[in-house]
C-alpha cells in the first residue's frame, strides 16, 4: 500500500515546478512569453514523467518491503535550473531513498530500472497518442492542444528515460548496469534511440513516419 509523508508531498510537488520551469526555459531559450505559454504544456509531459518516475521506484521498492521515501536535492535543483540556460537539463531534483539494511545488486538493480521503464512507456503512449490525434489535430483547439502535449510529453519522456540510464553513479544507470549489463544495454539503446529521434527528427515527422506520410 503507497503510503506518503506530508514532506514527501511537498518535496515531490517543489521538483515538479522546478523542473516543468527549467524544461520550459530549456525549450523556450529563455524568451519568457513564450515560456509562459508553454508551461502548462510542459507540466503534463513533466507530472507524468517525474511523478512517476519516483512512483516506479517506490512502488518496486514497496513491493521487496522496503519503506521508500522521495527526498528533495536543493543542489540538483539549482543544477537543473542552471543548466535550463545552456539549452538542457541535468534533471536530477532529488531520488527516491529505499531504507535497507541489506540490498542485492539485483533488487537494487530491479528498484532503479523501475523509473526508465515508466518513462519509456509513457514516451510511446504519447507518441502513439500524438499520431491518433494528428489527422484531426487541426479541427478544433482541443485536438490541437491534445497533440502539442503529447508531442511534448514524448519529447521530455524519452529524454528522462535516456538521462537516467546514463551510467553515472548518481543516476539509475550505474545501479541498473552494476546488476545486469545485458538488461542496461537494451534500456539505454531504447530510450537513446527514443531520443535520438525526438532530437533530430522531431516529434512532428516521427508521427508522419508511423502515419506514412
Amino acid at each position: 500500500m503507497f503510503k506518503f509523508t506530508s514532506s514527501e508531498v511537498r518535496d515531490l510537488i517543489i521538483a515538479f515546478i522546478v523542473i516543468s520551469l527549467c524544461f520550459g526555459i530549456a525549450t523556450t531559450r529563455k524568451d519568457v512569453q513564450t515560456i509562459l505559454f508553454i508551461l502548462p504544456i510542459v507540466m503534463v509531459g513533466v507530472g507524468t514523467g517525474f511523478i512517476l518516475h519516483e512512483l516506479g521506484h517506490k512502488f518496486v521498492s514497496m513491493k521487496y518491503g522496503y519503506w521508500a521515501e522521495f527526498k528533495l536535492w536543493p543542489q540538483g535543483l539549482l543544477v537543473a535550473l542552471v543548466t535550463s540556460f545552456l539549452g538542457f537539463v541535468f534533471a536530477a531534483p532529488g531520488a527516491v531513498y529505499t531504507y535497507a539494511n541489506y540490498m542485492t545488486d539485483e533488487i537494487n538493480g530491479k528498484i532503479s530500472i523501475a523509473g526508465p521503464i515508466v518513462n519509456i512507456v509513457l514516451a510511446i503512449i504519447f507518441i502513439l497518442i500524438a499520431a491518433l490525434i494528428y489527422p484531426i489535430a487541426s479541427y478544433s483547439e482541443s485536438n490541437t492542444l491534445i497533440y502539442l502535449v503529447c508531442c511534448v510529453g514524448y519529447s521530455i519522456n524519452s529524454y528522462l528515460a535516456a538521462f537516467n540510464l546514463l551510467p553515472i553513479a548518481t543516476l539509475d544507470g550505474s545501479k541498473v548496469l552494476k546488476w545486469n549489463v545485458g538488461i542496461w544495454l537494451i534500456a539505454f539503446a531504447i530510450a537513446g534511440m527514443l531520443t535520438l529521434m525526438s532530437m533530430t527528427l522531431g516529434a512532428e515527422n516521427i508521427v508522419k513516419l508511423l502515419l506514412g506520410y
